[in-house]
């Protein structure tokens, strides 16, 4: 604070002092010799400086202080007391920019739920017809049928991805922590994907014990083993090899791990501290072009709010392992 005021200060200081050595010079080029008389007006001037200063700070004190330190909330920086003109027009500016900048948020905020909620009405509402064209697609087994079968199926990832996505803003009040039984969720993420693996010929293998439960957010967590299937299938497609999902604990007994291995084309080593990044395909999204670049970023961000772990190992040619970690 102190600093602050004097740094403000300093060119008033000098100015003063120039300006009595001016008047100095002028009396003495004018045949003035008195000494005594010049050290006491100069003297008087400075005593003038100093308590216009001494004034100046008390009566500005809060003004510094408050431009000293960094502020906690933006409703600290409109909480003023000051009566000097200059402090108190400031705090009365800012107080109007505040104002401002809250309505100006307060629009955005309203228009950005009403978006939230035009998102999760459309999708609802599309999932409606594809509800129907799966029905269709079952009474016949012939091959057009399949592909639009499988293209339905694709549009529900989609969609379901575009769901959970405008959920996270509201993650807080959409989830609940409970007993879940990986064997059970597995099972269900493997169904859910059963025409996807048959169509990809890859098939998957289900390696948990129906002992191992972790305290989870089942919805979520589903919603993660999907991606992470997801993304397991995609890149292994046609290789007629494994996708594995097993789960175990440590040796140390205090966490439970879920892996989902694969043993496709693998992701290069320059992408791998960008994969969860979002919007960010890589160079295997690049080349299958049916990648949006958010799937591995809203696992790692689910991951995160629900307090676990997730790891992720991979070699070109040899497959891919994402592992996500339960601490008990």
């Amino acid at each position: 604070m102190k600093r602050l005021f004097w740094r403000e200060h300093i060119p008033l200081i000098l100015f003063t002092v120039v300006l009595l050595l001016v008047v100095l010079l002028v009396f003495w080029f004018d045949g003035y010799d008195h000494p005594v008389t010049a050290s006491y007006a100069v003297f008087l001037g400075l005593f003038i400086l100093g308590g216009y200063l001494m004034y100046r700070y008390y009566s500005h004190r809060d003004f510094y202080e408050r431009l000293s330190r960094p502020m906690r909330s933006l409703e600290e920086s409109i909480k003023h007391n000051e009566s000097a003109p200059v402090p108190a027009a400031l705090s009365h500016l800012m107080e109007e920019q505040y104002r401002q900048y809250r309505n100006q948020l307060q629009d955005w905020e309203r228009k950005r739920k009403e978006h939230l909620i035009f998102m999760n009405q459309w999708v609802h509402q599309m999932k409606t017809p594809l509800s129907v064209i799966e029905m269709i697609t079952q009474e016949d087994d012939n091959d057009s049928f399949r592909s639009i079968s499988e293209e339905s199926d694709r549009l529900r990832r989609g969609l379901d991805m575009v769901l959970y996505m405008s959920r996270l803003e509201t993650f807080e009040q959409d989830f609940s922590v409970e007993p879940v039984s990986l064997q059970q969720l597995v099972k269900e993420a493997v169904h859910e994907n059963k025409r996807y693996f048959i169509h990809s010929h890859v098939y998957p293998e289900v390696l948990v014990d129906p002992g191992i439960v972790v305290q989870t957010d089942f919805k979520w967590l589903r919603f993660i083993l999907l991606q992470l299937l997801s993304n397991a299938i995609k890149y292994s497609a046609g290789s007629g090899q494994k996708v594995t999902i097993s789960a175990f604990k440590t040796l140390n007994g205090r966490e439970i791990r879920l892996e989902v291995r694969d043993r496709g084309i693998g992701i290069p080593k320059s992408d791998l501290t960008r994969v969860f990044n979002p919007f960010y395909t890589g160079e295997n999204g690049r080349k299958l072009k049916e990648s949006t670049g958010m799937g591995l970023y809203l696992v790692k961000e689910v991951v995160q709010k629900l307090n676990h772990s997730i790891e992720l190992e991979s070699e070109v040619g040899k497959g891919t392992v994402v592992r996500l970690i339960f601490t008990i």
